[in-house]
Formats: C-alpha cells, structure tokens, sequence
C-alpha cells in the first residue's frame, strides 16, 4: 500500500518555510514494523520528514517520481521488485534523488552491484542509528556513505587493486525486464502470473526467462532461485554474513 505525506510536521501554513528546509525521506521496506522503528526515529529529528512510504521496489519507483524526496531510503530483498532493480529505475528515472541502501544483507558483490545501479550509499541494518541519520545528511550534501564494516572492505579492495590485485569478478549484466523476471520466477509465480503482473506477453516472459538463463548458464528455476537469494533480491534463510 503507498503512503504519502504531502507536508510532514506541518500544523498550518505559517509552519510551510520550515518544513521546506527538512529532508525529505521516502521509506522502502516490505516490513510494516520496520518502516513504523524507521519514521520514528526520523521524525524525531528536526531536520528530517519522511515524505512517503512504499512496501517493494515498484510502489517505491511510482512514489519516487509522484513526491521528489531528497533521500529514498531503500531496503534490498523485497516481493515484486527489488531494491537493486528499484534503484536502478529511481536513478534513472528521478537523478536528483538520493539513494541510500538499508539492507539486513552486505556482502562486496551486492554492495557494487547497488552502487553501480546508482546508491550513494550502503547501510546494514545493524548499524547504529547515529550512523542512519548521518548517512542521510551526508548523500543529502551529496556524499558518499558507507558503514564502517563495508567502508573497511572498500578500502582494503582499493589498496589491493592500486597494487596490482584482480578487482572483484562482476556478475552478468541483466536487463531491469531480465531481473525483474528473474525475481518474479524465484517468488514462484508461473509464466503468465508474471506476465499479469507485469503488463507483457508471456512470449515476451519466455524470451527474458530465457535470456537471463542463458546470460547466468543456469537453466533450472531451482537455480534462478539460489541466484537471487545469494543476491538478496529475495529472503529464503539468513542474510549473507559481513
């Protein structure tokens, strides 16, 4: 369901100057219970109103162009779309938002592909929330921020590439359509629910099936299911270890 909150904090128009000043946040997270911890905290600051909130990747992109928020403030596996996908399509489609990841997963592989799709930021959930409203001021002020563990792991990848070391392997480059699929496909929805759920033919289904399998050399679902649970598009267990 989307929400929206055209003026946070506001009692009547004189408050209007003041609400202008604050950053606005729109909240991405398929918990409801995530989403209520999240606002709370936020909203507690002076500088800080969450503009809108959206439970997967696709009510985030429709919301994203509908209120401009300064900060999308997006989790990474949720039902329907991704935030990896959801992203990549806010970047696009609304450049003058800020994306930054608040993810329970992290690994190095999930963190470059987010920060290729565009974030300028990388949180796990487990960090601090001194740590959450400093990210947020800073890719506000358009700079780049990461939690310590990650921001760490950054480094230490840079320092072995400047000495000569192999940089990290990419993983096949699949279209937003292929992903979205791909998702679509792990969440156990057949051919024509996906076509349904996505406006297109199931011919046109089957050709992205098909060249997402081909791209990645899997040609099962169960394991299009392993890939994108290992890329935390969808929760099937724990989250990766950092």
């Amino acid at each position: 369901m989307l929400a929206t909150a055209q003026h946070p904090g506001m009692v009547g128009a004189r408050d209007d100057s003041i609400c202008m000043k604050k950053i606005a946040v729109l909240l991405v997270d398929d918990h409801a219970v995530v989403r209520q911890g999240l606002r709370a905290l936020l909203e507690a600051e002076g500088d800080i109103a969450v503009a809108g909130e959206a439970e997967n990747g696709r009510e985030a992109v429709v919301l994203a162009k509908k209120i401009l928020p300064d900060v999308v403030l997006m989790d990474l596996a949720m039902p329907g779309l991704n935030g990896l996908e959801a992203t990549r399509q806010i970047v696009r489609n609304v450049p003058s938002v800020k994306v930054l990841v608040l993810s329970s997963y992290g690994e190095d592989h999930q963190v470059a592909q987010l920060m290729e799709a565009g974030a300028v930021g990388y949180l796990v959930k487990q960090t601090a929330a001194a740590d959450l409203l400093k990210a947020i001021r800073e890719v506000r002020g358009g700079h780049a921020f990461f939690s310590p563990i990650i921001a760490r792991r950054l480094r230490q990848q840079d320092h072995a590439a400047f000495n000569g070391g192999e940089p990290c392997a990419r993983s096949a480059k699949l279209t937003s359509r292929e992903a979205e699929v791909l998702q679509l496909v792990a969440e156990g929805l057949a051919n024509k629910q996906i076509a349904a759920e996505l406006s297109i033919s199931i011919k046109t289904v089957e050709k992205h099936r098909q060249q997402a399998m081909n791209k990645l050399n899997i040609h099962d679902i169960a394991g299009l299911t392993r890939y994108a649970m290992s890329r935390g598009w969808v929760e099937g267990g724990m989250p990766a270890p950092i």
